[in-house]
């Protein structure tokens, strides 16, 4: 079955910067990209309340960097977190580090045409942190 896009799951209190915050570049460390490409779906999973996918956008473009606060620099406040959220999430993502020295890249993922689903769609199977792919369109 072919992959037709990626869900993430995203805090509830950071979901509505999409649908109504004018936000469209959604950022974390680069897991379950790989099979990713432009035109694919990213299928927004909200977290910690009110779980389930509550919508979706279109992949436009996908960006790696090694230093996530580039960024900001780049993309400012289309970015859907503040510098400021930016800044602690990669410390909190610091310690999950390997001891490898070399650093883990992350994935920007600019978005477009958002559209909100009328209630929460429960996944077939858990979303982790990491992402997961979707073989088949979320109706």
């Amino acid at each position: 079955m072919k992959i037709v896009g990626v869900a993430y799951p995203i805090p509830k209190r950071f979901v509505n910067r999409f649908f109504e915050g004018g936000k469209n570049v959604f950022v974390k460390p680069a897991t379950t990209w790989k099979q990713l490409e432009p035109g694919m779906k990213l299928y927004i999973y909200q977290s910690h309340e009110d779980t389930g996918i509550v919508g979706e956008a279109t992949i436009r473009k996908i960006t790696l960097e090694r230093d996530p606060m580039k960024f900001y620099e780049r993309f400012g406040d289309r970015l859907f977190l503040t510098r400021e959220e930016l800044v602690e999430y990669v410390k909190s993502q610091a310690r999950w580090g390997s001891k490898n020295k070399k650093k883990k890249p992350w994935i920007a993922i600019e978005l477009e045409d958002f559209r909100r689903y009328g209630r929460p769609v429960k996944p077939k199977r858990f979303i982790s942190v990491g992402g997961q792919y979707i073989k088949e369109e979320i109706k």
